[in-house]
């Protein structure tokens, strides 16, 4: 199996999928990561080019992952950009990572940058029927980003509503955070979404909901099965 994990900005691959992606990995699974805005423009306290590279690689290597892509999109500029830009983008990934199962944004969200990411790849998630050489998509997840998906406050979109839970080990929150810390300047003092204790708490809470000791939550937004 491979995985794809689609996302708009360094740091929300781990707050939306972090643990799940160091399990996948310690399981011998293949992990790639797509970043569709490799910088941090508009962030306060912007590292230079040479130590976002060098946080997003010592992230990345601490998950498992293996291969990153960076795509030099404008920073909070998604919706600037031509959406046939950021489809084709997102469909060149999927053909050469043959990915069988993407994670990417809920398409409600504060951001508007997660938002075009996720339009952007539902619409590349159909890339195989359109062409009999791709390989058919089996799941498309959506994850949720803390400080950003919770705080979707347009509900004529429809919130985040998760029905995909995957169980993760307490190891598997702590590395999830290490990663997180390897970007500088995200992470956050308690109670911000951001912080140690937030992130263990939604994990104990979706692990709650799902009969486990610590969970990620995503939604199923597609899932082709055979029976």
């Amino acid at each position: 199996m491979s995985y794809l994990v689609v996302a708009a900005h360094p740091d929300d691959e781990v707050l939306g999928a972090g643990a799940t992606i160091y399990k996948l990995s310690q399981n011998n699974k293949i992990v790639n990561v797509c970043i569709m805005s490799g910088q941090v423009n508009a962030r306060a306290h912007r590292p230079s080019d040479s130590e976002l590279k060098a946080d997003t690689n010592n992230c990345m290597d601490m998950l498992g992952v293996k291969k990153t892509y960076l795509g030099d999109f404008p920073n909070i500029k998604l919706n600037t950009v031509p959406h046939l830009g950021l489809v084709q983008f997102i469909e060149s990934i999927i053909i050469e990572t043959e990915a069988d199962v993407i994670i990417t944004h809920h398409p409600s969200d504060l951001n508007n940058d997660h938002v075009q990411t996720s339009l952007a790849c539902q619409a590349a998630a159909r890339l195989f029927q359109r062409r009999n050489d791709v390989k058919p998509l089996k799941e498309l997840l959506y994850m949720e980003v803390p400080s950003a998906t919770d705080w979707s406050l347009d509900t004529s979109a429809g919130i985040f509503s998760p029905n995909t839970f995957v169980e993760v080990s307490k190891d598997g929150i702590d590395t999830k955070i290490k990663a997180l810390s390897c970007y500088r300047d995200v992470m956050r003092q308690f109670p911000h979404p951001r912080s140690r204790e937030a992130i263990e708490g939604l994990a104990a809470f979706r692990g709650g909901q799902s009969g486990c000791v610590y969970a990620e939550a995503f939604q199923s937004a597609f899932r082709r099965c055979i029976f």
